[in-house]
């Protein structure tokens, strides 16, 4: 990592109190959250965000949304990012043979592995992730024939949040911490 962690006495004890939850949810403490805690309000802040997006009431389902963040994560090159959302992802019970599937999941031979619904939020998570593509009205007449709009709503706040996560751990060489072993192909 570009920037090490410092030591956890020198975190406020409110951003303690994150990282022992981490630490009963994943076993440790994760590096990602020991960067952010380095700015106690964005590590809050940040806290509280994915809290909200990834709460049990949204109306993604939940195996979707481990599909989008692995995604966005292969796409911005956040080795973490594949790590542990790929993780997520097989908890909540997608298959290796899926999740390997994923980085080319518009081939031919790819595509029976993914619903309809699973097909266009990956094509909305990309356009809103490469640079040089965009959402436009063709792509987003599709997105809201399959998505409410509240729906919509989440599920763009979903992809713009792994957007940050994955490019903010990318930048900072953030390295895997072994919850899954899963290349984090483009």
């Amino acid at each position: 990592m570009y920037i090490l962690p410092k030591p956890s006495q020198h975190y406020p004890w409110y951003v303690r109190l994150f990282f022992w939850k981490q630490k009963l949810t994943y076993g440790k403490v994760l590096d990602p959250g020991l960067l952010w805690g380095r700015s106690p309000w964005l590590f809050s802040t940040v806290a509280l965000l994915y809290g909200a997006i990834n709460r049990r009431s949204s109306p993604l389902d939940p195996a979707l949304r481990s599909l989008l963040t692995v995604r966005v994560s292969q796409i911005n090159h956040c080795a973490f990012c594949v790590d542990i959302n790929a993780n997520t992802l097989m908890q909540r019970g997608v298959t290796q043979e899926k999740i390997d599937r994923l980085s080319d999941w518009r081939a031919e031979k790819s595509l029976p592995y993914f619903t309809h619904q699973e097909q266009l939020a990956l094509e909305y998570a990309e356009a809103m992730t490469w640079s040089d593509r965009r959402v436009d009205e063709a792509l987003m007449g599709r997105i809201k024939q399959t998505f409410d709009d509240d729906t919509l709503v989440e599920l763009t706040g979903l992809v713009a949040f792994q957007n940050l996560s994955s490019k903010f751990n990318a930048a900072l060489d953030v390295p895997p911490q072994g919850f899954c072993q899963v290349p984090p192909k483009e």
